[in-house]
């Protein structure tokens, strides 16, 4: 597929030309019998955007290219309706040729909480598993990712990220549309990212194991995730739904997942931060027309869900292998 071919010849030169084996042949398959209904319209608006050269291009404090200042302003305004006919848009926020793209979730806030507790990206091959629209693979290129991949079955993520990166134009940063269920043990990655995923797994040993082989020897894993208070062996399976979610399978406690995590062989396990989901952080904007976080939480008591449940607690864990 012309999508990714430049994908291809770009890993076929470094470490993850083993992936070749497989990769070609399920990207063939999933354009042949998983496009989404919407696909095609999605398409004729990537299209559309306009060509325009990358200028002050910025992934180290944002993810930023261009301003208004740099382009007619019914060009801008060109700009700023085509995006908005990928909505809802979650995860940011973009700014291109002065449009700003604001995302409900204010993903920034969870970079600058993660950043001071992982290893130097500089140079190293990244895997960011479940990276929605592929604002955080910017941002890991921005620190100096050499090379950077980002998977995720959601095909509206990928023309997100695909609408980025025709303005960004930075052929070291991918995504691709699978899940980890997809990948072989790469055993090649010097970090791997798994940021709001584990929860919606319903084997959550079987992922971990998951993203453990695709990590090269020595090599670091930063997991994000909902966690409840409680010790080694504390863990809520929520009911029908969590925060409105129908997908929320196993909520341990962060000690829960330190000891899984051990079991499974992974070394140097710690919990670095931990933080309470707030209004700041996810809410309603012009760029998603749904509901967020405020209308997901008991509007008596922000401290447990509308179900009942402890309001979202997320806690970041760094391991080794």
């Amino acid at each position: 597929m012309s999508l990714f071919n430049r994908f291809y010849q770009q890993i076929a030169a470094n470490r993850l030309a083993h992936w070749l084996t497989c990769l070609p042949k399920q990207l063939a398959d999933w354009q042949k019998n998983e496009l989404h209904g919407e696909f095609a319209k999605w398409q004729k608006t990537l299209d559309a955007l306009p060509k325009i050269e990358p200028s002050d291009v910025d992934l180290k404090n944002s993810v930023s290219v261009g301003s208004a200042d740099s382009i007619p302003a019914g060009q801008q305004k060109r700009i700023e309706n085509l995006l908005k006919n990928f909505k809802p848009w979650r995860k940011g926020p973009y700014h291109v040729h002065g449009t700003h793209v604001d995302t409900e979730w204010r993903s920034d806030f969870k970079w600058d909480r993660l950043r001071p507790h992982i290893s130097d990206l500089k140079g190293r091959y990244v895997l960011d598993i479940g990276c929605g629209s592929g604002y955080h693979l910017w941002r890991m290129r921005g620190d100096g990712a050499k090379f950077v991949v980002g998977v995720d079955p959601t095909q509206l993520f990928m023309m997100q990220f695909l609408s980025i990166q025709h303005f960004i134009q930075d052929d070291s940063v991918n995504l691709l549309p699978l899940g980890v269920e997809h990948l072989p043990e790469l055993k090649a990655f010097d970090t791997v990212f798994a940021m709001g995923v584990l929860y919606h797994r319903r084997s959550p040993i079987d992922f971990l194991q998951q993203l453990k082989a695709q990590l090269a020897p020595g090599g670091e894993l930063i997991l994000e995730t909902l966690i409840i208070e409680g010790d080694k062996n504390t863990v809520l399976v929520p009911g029908e739904r969590y925060a409105k979610m129908r997908n929320v399978w196993f909520l341990p406690s962060g000690d829960a997942l330190v000891h899984w995590m051990e079991r499974l062989g992974f070394k140097n396990v710690r919990v670095v931060n931990t933080d309470q989901t707030a209004y700041e952080e996810q809410r309603k904007t012009d760029w998603i027309d749904t509901e967020s976080l405020q209308d997901f939480l008991d509007p008596n008591d922000a401290s447990k869900t509308i179900e009942g449940h402890p309001a979202p607690l997320r806690a970041i864990i760094v391991a080794n292998i």
